[in-house]
């Protein structure tokens, strides 16, 4: 697998839009990371570590709903394997004017916009939701 944030990410899309309540995905610290930021901004209800049926470290993601509707209603990925995008802190992108989030890779951990801002750190804006 080439891109696991992405891997990740379209996972996540694609139980949205089913209207599953969980998804497996494999495990990584990264992964971890970026959950706990979209746990943190409420955009997923949590998520567990635990094996899948093969016996590989997994991740299931409990995603959350508002109305019949999922939470996340954009999910995409800006730094790509093939392009890499680093910002610095006065040009880390506010998404829809503020109502969505940018998950930012610093040298300070994996954060959301406004905390890279008030940090004072760019890094690599691995993605956008809103």
């Amino acid at each position: 697998m080439n891109d696991p944030i992405g891997d990740m990410l379209t996972r996540i899309r694609n139980s949205q839009m089913r209207g599953k309540s969980t998804v497996m995905t494999p495990a990584s610290k990264l992964r971890a990371w970026v959950l706990d930021v979209l746990q943190s901004e409420g955009y997923i209800r949590g998520y567990e570590a635990g094996t899948d049926e093969r016996g590989h470290p997994a991740l299931e993601i409990s995603l959350k709903y508002y109305e019949g509707e999922p939470v996340i209603r954009e999910l995409k990925r800006v730094s790509k394997p093939g392009r890499r995008v680093y910002m610095g802190v006065n040009d880390i992108p506010s998404v829809r004017q503020g109502l969505g989030v940018s998950i930012v890779s610093t040298p300070k951990g994996v954060m959301s916009d406004a905390n890279a801002r008030a940090a004072n750190v760019g890094g690599e804006v691995l993605c956008t939701v809103f």
